[in-house]
């Protein structure tokens, strides 16, 4: 976050009620999903959850480190897409308890003073964000007694605090563990299929926010997150 912060205010976001409320009034949602890998084509969970949100109508995937291989990241054209979608969503591996270095990069330069927060910085305000991540380990490593000592969600709370300054809504990350082993034992394929109701869920304003906000991750349990359409309602009471 850039240093300047003389009479900088945080903005007030909407209640996760209210912008639902809104959503079912406007249409779909927006998505984007910036994807953050080094090495996208080499990536065994990253690259397919990048093809799959591809696929997705009403999801911008936008993969920076192609757009900007020398981080010379184009600030307006970054803030002309966080102010065209509703959600948007940092798709990347955990690289020491943090993101890969372009999306710091991205959000020393994209989200100025007087765009995204301080006097006259409003322009996220009331969006959703959140991150959806692949960490190496097994879940077990991430808590007070593991391996790693912090949950994935604690080791985030700098992008919570980054999304609260900028008056958006933070909901709790997206993550798989032992990424490593996911395709040898058969996880990655529902995990793409978990990602892809989710996203789809975001954009029709399917997801029961209020009772994501104090997940320790989106998909501990989708079932219980996401309500059905109203089409799926009606054909269900056929």
């Amino acid at each position: 976050m850039p240093s300047r912060e003389a009479g900088a205010t945080a903005p007030i976001s909407m209640t996760p009620i209210e912008r639902e409320s809104q959503a079912r009034q406007g249409g779909a949602h927006r998505v984007l999903v910036l994807l953050a890998h080094p090495s996208p084509d080499r990536s065994e969970v990253n690259g397919p959850m990048a093809a799959a949100a591809r696929r997705i109508d009403g999801v911008t995937l936008v993969d920076l480190y192609a757009e900007y291989p020398a981080f010379d990241i184009d600030i307006d054209r970054e803030q002309a897409r966080l102010q065209a979608h509703d959600i948007i969503c940092f798709l990347h591996p955990l690289y020491w308890y943090s993101t890969p270095a372009i999306l710091k990069e991205w959000q020393d330069l994209v989200l100025e003073y007087g765009f995204a927060y301080g006097v006259g910085g409003s322009a996220l305000l009331g969006k959703l964000f959140f991150s959806a991540l692949s960490a190496g380990g097994p879940e077990a490593a991430y808590r007070a007694r593991g391996y790693n000592h912090f949950t994935i969600r604690e080791l985030l709370q700098p992008l919570e605090q980054t999304a609260m300054l900028c008056g958006m809504t933070y909901l709790p990350p997206f993550a798989l563990y032992g990424a490593r082993t996911a395709v040898e034992e058969g996880r990655l394929a529902g995990h793409v299929a978990d990602w892809t109701r989710l996203l789809e869920a975001l954009r029709n304003g399917t997801l029961d926010i209020e009772r994501a906000l104090g997940l320790p991750r989106l998909n501990q349990d989708l079932d219980m997150l996401i309500r059905p359409t109203a089409a799926a309602s009606a054909a269900g009471r056929r």
